[in-house]
């Protein structure tokens, strides 16, 4: 049984948020995820609308207006991380599958460079254990 359910692409967004976003409440609203998050809960992993998105301006009646981007984004992260949608693991397993993958070996910008918060993310560095170690 899981807690909540992740879209793909939002493993790299929550490790890199640092309370900006489209608007207060979007912000307020992920920060409270990022907390939750950090207490490790099962998660399903999904490429389709997730409590991140809830507060978004983007989703427009379950659907985000970038559905094809943010479509492709969730199957990069899939596949470079060998996993399906619908898998169940507990959070901090899935947040360690995006740091191995995708973050540390730099591949983050060829997933989401063309995405409105890519500056903000290439400030950010980790360390083998994914610890933000320099923010630039």
């Amino acid at each position: 049984m899981y807690q909540y359910e992740i879209r793909a692409h939002h493993g790299m967004c929550l490790a890199f948020f640092e309370g900006k976003g489209y608007s207060s409440e979007f912000t307020r609203c992920m920060a409270e995820i990022k907390r939750k998050m950090e207490e490790n809960p099962m998660v399903c992993i999904t490429a389709q609308t997730d409590i991140v998105c809830r507060a978004c301006p983007n989703n427009k009646e379950g659907i985000c207006v970038s559905a094809e981007k943010v479509a492709e984004y969730d199957r990069q992260v899939l596949l470079r991380c060998g996993l399906s949608g619908g898998e169940v693991m507990p959070f901090l397993d899935f947040q360690k599958q995006v740091y191995n993958h995708i973050l540390l070996p730099g591949k983050r910008e060829e997933i989401c460079g063309n995405c409105q918060w890519n500056a903000l993310c290439n400030r950010r560095k980790y360390d083998n254990e994914g610890k933000d170690i320099r923010t630039v």
